[in-house]
Formats: structure tokens, sequence, C-alpha cells
């Protein structure tokens, strides 16, 4: 497979964060100016540098106040520092005291627990500052920020968020504080795609430095507070970002966590689809099965780049070896399968269920993670194909031997490439003596690197490795119904501008075990994807089988003929989306990013939704819903509507906007970079 840029490179997250406060010269950074000074103006003691301030009272409760451009930019809420000691929270009081020395200033506070009292570093930098925090005096096990959401106006980032609304499966509010999000297990070992950065409609962002687990919610319960706990006693650190734009804000964290080297997917990846037999078949799939729907898609034209085994192909989980019983020819399945034009994958883990014939040989040669409560003894995982065993990948034995097993039946059987699911570590576990948490999200994204991941990418994060990847990022099991696929498209959005610019929505349609979707959803669903970096199919227009209910679904030509045409009109942009890839690994720029990253002048547009900029150049805005028209909100700049033709001036909002099931607004902005070959694709 062609690699946009070669592996071999690499780089410590250590030396970006020893370089983290250093004055930056990267895009979208400002210079250094006049050094920080601090004064005391009445009550309050302000942190003063260039760019912005920071304002600590010296009277009444502990508080920081960020502000810049004459105006308040971010604040904490009530309860600002606070910690968890002997099962109470506690929280930080009033000012005891201040110095400033050698470019850090440094506040003491008193607390609400007698005998126990904060002291906090403020580091500040042209764009940003450090704040480190620790309590004295006493023994905590959680400390925690809390923010006024509104003094920063909108808030972004997170990644997938689990809400009470059913996030992350069925919801992803955009922006976040437009709903609710409750997450105690917001963490490295997390399945969710998170990392532990936020940004606002302000231009301030808060990076939380920490290997630890925390628990994260941002206006739970309608509070309007941003709460961000980690699980930990020991120092509380934090970087937050003052920058002009959210793009900025954007821009200095990938600077500071790392930006992609190369893209891990191929040329041919980005221009075509993937097909997955997952949410076509789920568990209920075998020789035949796969045959016929490899067979069934090449003879109506929908064309992709893999055909690639899911889940249930194996004898037991964890042995890397067919069921014969399901699968009595594998090679001859593979080989059929490669003369239709397609590639083969197979879907994988690295837990081995309990039942395998492996895990006792694993278990006996210390190939297992141990478990975190005995360490005597492996760690087991309940999951939903059974209870398991993780390899640890932080021993080389485990590491090699698991790697030889891959090999084995790849060669065997002819397959070319691999994806990787479930997690590499679980918090059930402990790390192996010298590692993290974070470890594990290197070392799995190092041993993915190795594979050809079809364009169906792997959910790592939380780790510089992560970031330089490369990694197409798949989304979190969806639903198959209206409120999944708008989810699928904020989540893109939220994913893809916390550093993870390669992104694909989860498989065309839905999954997550829900009935089949509708020909509406289905169709909407593959329009939409057209204007992704990937196209992530599974379920067939030809037809499926409802898992809710064993019936075989039929859809009819027109859902065949429109899913064909999303398909072509993405393989169109393919020569757009490369220039897009190659810009990404120039600048780390989003692919896919909201409308007030490139408009961040324009109010409307911190709160559209359901349409996104696709690099400088193309506006999408396809129907997301079952109504038969939309709004759609045109920033400044003169657009060319690839639709009907015409010459449309911004910024405007389009009002009810006629979408028939084959239409998707899609709107390019004239003179921007990219704009012609956009054009020459779209028209």
């Amino acid at each position: 497979m062609v690699r946009f840029v070669s592996r071999k490179f690499g780089c410590l997250l250590a030396c970006a964060l020893a370089l983290a406060l250093l004055p930056s010269t990267a895009q979208g950074a400002r210079p250094a100016g006049p050094a920080p000074t601090v004064r005391v103006s009445g009550h309050t003691l302000v942190l003063d540098t260039p760019a912005y301030s920071v304002s600590v009272p010296t009277v009444g409760e502990l508080s920081l106040t960020t502000a810049g451009s004459g105006r308040t930019v971010l604040a904490t809420g009530p309860a600002a520092l606070r910690f968890r000691s002997g099962g109470s929270w506690q929280h930080a009081t009033t000012l005891t005291g201040w110095r400033w020395r050698d470019g850090v200033l440094t506040l003491t506070a008193g607390t609400t627990l007698a005998g126990a009292r904060i002291e906090a570093r403020l580091t500040p930098a042209a764009d940003r500052y450090r704040l480190d925090w620790d309590v004295r005096g006493a023994t905590a096990d959680r400390l925690g920020l809390t923010y006024a959401l509104a003094s920063a106006g909108h808030w972004y980032g997170h990644g997938e968020a689990s809400t009470p609304a059913g996030g992350p499966f069925t919801d992803q509010p955009w922006p976040l504080d437009s709903g609710q999000v409750v997450d105690r297990e917001f963490g490295p070992a997390s399945y969710r795609m998170v990392d532990p950065f936020w940004y606002t409609q302000r231009a301030t962002g808060l990076y939380v430095d920490t290997d630890e687990p925390m628990e994260v919610s941002l206006n739970s319960g309608g509070d309007g507070l941003g709460r961000f706990t980690v699980r930990s006693g020991g120092t509380y650190r934090a970087t937050v970002f003052v920058e002009d734009t959210p793009r900025d804000v954007y821009r200095a964290y990938v600077g500071l966590v790392g930006r992609p080297r190369q893209s891990d997917a191929s040329d041919e990846q980005y221009a075509r689809p993937l097909w997955n037999t997952w949410a076509q078949f789920y568990t209920h799939v075998d020789q035949e099965k796969v045959l016929d729907y490899a067979n069934g898609l090449h003879a109506n034209g929908l064309d992709g780049h893999t055909v690639q085994l899911d889940d249930k192909w194996e004898s037991e989980y964890g042995n890397l070896t067919f069921d014969r019983a399901a699968y009595p020819d594998p090679r001859a399945m593979s080989d059929r399968i490669h003369d239709l034009g397609f590639d083969f994958g197979l879907w994988v883990t690295l837990w081995i269920n309990l039942d395998s014939t492996r895990y006792r040989y694993a278990a006996d040669h210390d190939y297992l993670l141990h478990d975190a409560a005995d360490p005597s003894r492996p760690c087991t995982v309940t999951w939903w194909n059974g209870t398991a065993g993780i390899i640890d990948l932080a021993n080389p034995a485990a590491r090699a031997w698991y790697r030889g097993n891959l090999r084995t039946l790849m060669d065997a059987y002819r397959v070319d490439g691999l994806k990787f699911d479930t997690r590499f570590f679980d918090d059930r576990c402990a790390p192996r003596a010298g590692h993290t948490r974070t470890d594990y999200q290197r070392l799995g994204a190092e041993l993915a690197d190795a594979y050809d991941l079809q364009g169906a990418g792997i959910r790592v994060h939380w780790s510089r490795t992560a970031h330089e990847a490369g990694f197409v990022t798949r989304q979190i099991d969806k639903g198959t119904g209206w409120d999944s696929l708008r989810a699928a498209v904020s989540q893109n959005l939220a994913l893809s501008t916390i550093g993870y610019p390669f992104v694909a929505t989860d498989m065309i349609g839905g999954s997550a075990g829900r009935p089949a979707p509708t020909k509406e959803v289905l169709v909407r669903w593959a329009q939409a994807a057209a204007y992704m970096p990937v196209m992530y199919a599974s379920t067939s227009p030809v037809g499926t089988v409802d898992v809710t209910t064993g019936r075989k679904v039929a859809y009819d030509a027109q859902t065949v003929r429109l899913y064909r045409r999303a398909i072509t009109r993405h393989e169109r942009l393919a020569p757009y989306l490369r220039t897009q890839v190659r810009r990404t690994l120039q600048t780390g720029d989003p692919i896919v990013r909201p409308l007030f990253f490139d408009f961040p002048q324009d109010p409307a547009a911190y709160t559209v939704s359901d349409a996104w900029m696709l690099g400088p150049a193309v506006l999408a805005a396809p129907n997301l819903t079952g109504a038969g028209s939309r709004d759609v909100h045109l920033p400044p700049g003169t657009w060319y509507d690839v639709v009907r033709g015409t010459t449309v001036q911004g910024p405007v909002t389009l009002r009810a906007y006629a979408t028939p099931l084959d239409v998707t607004p899609v709107f390019v902005l004239r003179g921007a970079d990219g704009a012609s070959q956009a054009l020459d694709a779209l028209r």
C-alpha cells in the first residue's frame, strides 16, 4: 500500500511537553512580546501579558478570570479548584499569599478542609499559560477544575461524548453546551475516542495533561458548568490556550501533542469505499453469505477497494483460526473476493476468551495483562463476546507471539489487511511495571501501524503516537435512525478538531444491532459520507437482513442507483481529497471542520451542526432528516451552488432549500484554495 509519508520518523511526547511553554512560531501562534508582569489593582491580583490577563481576587473565594481583547474569554465557576479527601469534596477558599518569581506566579489559598491548603502555579507564555496545582496538608484522591461555560461562549472538543440522551451512539451535542455531557470513565483506556482537550467560541482552550482516568461533565443537569476532574491526588497539570480564533487554539494544541506525520490510508482507500460485513450480518455470517455479499456488490456496480470480514469468523475468540464449520474453505473465499477486484480483510482483537484453546498458553507464558487488584493472576474482562484476558503489549515476547500468529493467518489465507477492535488496555488491569495507561495507547498504535488497516482505521487516542500515526478514525457504533446519522456528522466535527483529521462515520446506515436502516436513512447516510475523507460501508443497498427480526430487507433500484451515485461523487472528489490530505500533513488542520474554523467572525457558524467544510473550498449540507427541505447557512463569500448552478453571496441562510431524495446541497467557495479542483469534480 502506498503511504503519503515515510514511517521512519518519531518524536517523544516528553520533548513536546518540555517545549510547550516556549514562545511558538508555528502557524497560528503569537510571537513573543514584552515580558509578563504582575500587579495588584484594588482587591484583584492581575497577571498581565501582551495578549491576555489572568485576574485573581484577593478577597472572597479563589477564582481565575482570563481576559483578552477587552473582554472575559474564560472564567472559573464556583468551587473552582476542588478536591476529594477522606471521601468528602472540598475546595479552595480565599487567597492567602502570592509570589512572582522567575516567570511563575505562585498562589496559596485556604480550603474548606481544616489544615489543608492549595498551592497553584501559573506559568505564562505568549499564547497560553500552564496551571499546575496541588493540595498541601491533606491527602486527596480527586482533583478538579470547574469553569463557567458561558464565560467562553460555546464549547467544543472532547471527542465522542457520553450523554443522558444516548451519546455517543445516538447523540453528540454540537456545541457541547447545547446538550449535557457526563462521562465518569473518560481516560486513556476508554473505548470512546476522547482526548482531554476542549476549546471555545472565544478562542480559549483547555488541555489537561494526565495519564489518569478523568470524570468530565459539561452542563450536567443544565447547570452551565464544566467540571474536569482527575482521579488522582497528584499535581493537576493543565494548559490554558488564549488565541485569536478557535482554529488557532486547535493549531496550538496539535503543536503540543503532535500532528500527523503520515496518512495511514492509501489513495485508493480515500477514493473508494470499504465494505465490512458487520452491519450486514453481525455474527450471523458464514462463507456462503460473505461470497453472496461480495458478488452482489460487484454485480450492481457498487465499487469498493476491500471486502472485510468482521466478527464471528474465529473458531474461538482469540484463537486466530477459522471456524471450519462456517468457513469450509477460507482460502477459496479469499481468492474469489480477490477475483472480483476487492482486497480481503479480517477483524481481529487482542482479547482471548477464557474458553479459547490459546488462552491457557498465553496465561502460562505471562503474555496477558495482570489484574489490578491481584497482580498474581491474569486480568479478566467481560465484553460483548464473553470473558477474556488481554495480551500485554508491554511484554515484548507477548507482542512477538501475537504478531507471529497474525502473520501465519495472513499468509495462509491471503489476508491483505486487518481491522483491530476492542481496547489495548482496560482499567481493571494493571500496567506492566514501568508503563502507564497512555503507553498502551502508544503500543497499540505501533502494533497497528505495521499493517494495512484498509480504511477502517483504528480507535486509538490520548497519546502522541496516536496523533502522529495518521490513522483513519472510525466512530463508535451508531444506531440506524436519523438521530444516529446526525450524531455521526457532529461526532466527526468533534473528532477531527481534537487532532484526528482522517475521519469516517460509523458504517453507512449505522449498526449497533438495531433494525435495518430505512431506504431514506441509508441513502442520506451515503450522501453525507461522500463528503467525508473515507466512505466506510456495510449495509448493502441491494438488500440486507434485519437483525432484530431475522427477516430479509430488500431495497429498490432507486436505493442502489443513489448509493452508487454517492460513491461516484466521492470518487470524483478523490483528487481534491488527496490535496487536503497533503495539506493536513503540512499544517495539521482537519479536513472535515466546522464552518467557524474558516469563518470565525460569522456568529451563525458556531451553532451549525448539520453542515461542514470539506477543506477550504467545499461546504457540504446534506439532508440529515426525513424532511423534504432544509435550511442552509452560507458564511461570508461568493458561493457556487452545485445543485442549482447559481452563484450566491454570503452571509445568507437559504430557507427551505428543497432536498428530494436525489438532491444533496453542496457549495464551492469561489477563490478558495482548491476551488477549481472541487468544481471540476462536482459540476
